[in-house]
């Protein structure tokens, strides 16, 4: 408590005196832009990690970033969603899940939680068409894997969820409302956003220029470009791992070719999670090359 009254003390001295103007603004009424819906888990912090000031972003938070379908719970979701959209005139939602996420490891557990959490196992009951989709297509996975395949497939269902309320589908119909679905990395500071057209989540910057037809044009050109060129480099790096050196100038070869693909794959945008993946797919031919190359210096 003593680190939040310094803190309130540090918020008056140094923010308000700096942004005396926008909050006279402020007082006045608000304008968000942004309807963001995410998770109330503490290491989810939506102004921070899109550097929006005060006033820019109207929130909602729960656990699991949850919408409950329309008519289904008697919960602000509801409410606050109809406010932002018909009051407020808001165009654009977000909803924003996250990786390592409580809910969704919750989710596992409901049997556990009806127990223990009788009322955390009621609002994890919103999201049973999420763990009913995973366990069902997604029968081989497990542990973290598990998790981050929920927490993308729950975004996905919630915006699902979002459209079964009739002012979202007006102005859907309208054209006066765009939904996106988000994934916050925790470790890396990571944002990635669902593209429909690939049905894989990417780098949000293809949705930057939505509202401009040129330059959403030449965004779309560009991130075909990246998935192009992505494509090639999997290929690549598929066939790479199935290579066998039969001599250490070939095993050095192989270790140089790897490196450079790694670096074209982070060049054009791939994600540190398949990063990530393939590293953990070469980390034992890595060993093996890096053996033949020493044996021959030795």
């Amino acid at each position: 408590m003593k680190k939040l009254i310094r803190g309130l003390d540090e918020f008056r001295k140094t923010y308000v005196s700096e942004h005396q103007e926008l909050l006279e603004q402020l007082s006045h009424g608000q304008k968000p832009r942004v309807l963001f819906i995410t998770c109330s888990d503490s290491r989810m912090a939506p102004n921070l990690i899109t550097s929006t000031d005060i006033g820019e972003l109207f929130i909602i938070r729960n656990a699991g970033n949850i919408v409950p379908p329309f008519g289904a719970a008697n919960g602000g979701e509801g409410g606050t969603i109809e406010y932002a959209i018909t009051a407020l005139g808001i165009k654009q939602v977000i909803i924003c899940g996250h990786s390592h996420c409580g809910a969704m490891k919750g989710l596992l557990k409901l049997n556990k939680l009806q127990a223990d959490m009788p009322l955390v196992y009621d609002w994890l009951k919103h999201a049973e068409s999420t763990r009913r989709l995973v366990l069902d297509n997604y029968p081989h996975q497990s542990g973290e894997e598990l998790i981050e395949t929920l927490v993308a497939e729950n975004v996905l269902i919630q915006i699902e969820n979002l459209k079964t309320y009739p002012m979202v589908r007006a102005k859907i119909h309208q054209g006066q409302l765009n939904i996106y679905g988000w994934i916050y990395e925790i470790e890396t500071g990571e944002v990635l956003a669902y593209d429909a057209k690939t049905h894989t989540y990417l780098p949000p910057q293809s949705q930057l220029f939505e509202e401009d037809p040129l330059s959403a044009r030449s965004c779309e050109i560009e991130s075909e470009m990246i998935s192009e060129q992505l494509k090639n480099i999997r290929i690549k790096l598929r066939s790479l791992l199935a290579v066998t050196p039969h001599s250490p100038g070939a095993a050095q070869l192989a270790i140089r070719s790897l490196q450079e693909l790694f670096e074209e794959a982070s060049d054009a945008g791939m994600t540190s999670r398949e990063l990530r993946e393939y590293h953990s797919l070469f980390a034992e031919l890595i060993q093996t090359w890096a053996r033949k190359v020493t044996a021959n210096v030795n």
